[in-house]
């Protein structure tokens, strides 16, 4: 039998390369449809609270073409119940001992076999809720910050290309800077 913890067993999108796209306009619009289906799908599961986050949702900046949602449940014994909401639209529950994050639920909706949106579901009063706003929204108001977090971006995704937990992890110093500035 195959181990599904195993990363030779996982989907291809599980595994691609880190790309990053030039900064799109249509990013934010695209997020405000997800979420729009996202509530409509969810809302008896008394899910209502969403939010565009990462860098698709700072204007200007370069990303990885995948929206990155975030949004409140109240229960993580309600992912069977998501997943039968969700897993017919193209979602893909990753479990948390293959994401390695407590704090989050995770999915990938894939479209034409690539990751297309994140969503990351956290309960009340999770600290990361709150650090994921709080970043999103000091660069929002920084252009010299989305300056540098885009040469930086670019450079550790040329380093990092076909290892997105060394990409990401490469990022945090900078996100802390950003958060201790606190502007």
């Amino acid at each position: 039998m195959k181990d599904p913890l195993q990363p030779e067993n996982w989907p291809a999108w599980a595994t691609e390369a880190v790309e990053i796209a030039p900064a799109n306009p249509n990013w934010d619009a695209q997020a405000q449809e997800e979420i729009r289906q996202l509530k409509h799908l969810l809302q008896q599961l008394n899910i209502h609270q969403f939010e565009h986050i990462g860098s698709t949702s700072i204007p200007g900046l370069p990303a990885k073409p995948i929206i990155d949602l975030m949004a409140e449940v109240q229960s993580w014994d309600d992912m069977d119940l998501i997943a039968d909401q969700l897993n017919p639209l193209g979602w893909n529950y990753v479990p948390p001992e293959l994401d390695g994050r407590d704090y989050r639920r995770f999915w990938v909706r894939v479209k034409d076999g690539k990751r297309a949106v994140h969503l990351h579901l956290m309960r009340p009063g999770e600290d990361r809720w709150d650090r994921q706003m709080r970043f999103r929204d000091v660069l929002r108001k920084r252009p010299d910050l989305v300056e540098a977090y885009a040469v930086l971006k670019m450079k550790l995704a040329d380093e990092n290309k076909e290892d997105r937990e060394s990409y990401t992890a490469a990022k945090t110093q900078f996100i802390l800077q950003v958060l201790d500035e606190g502007v």
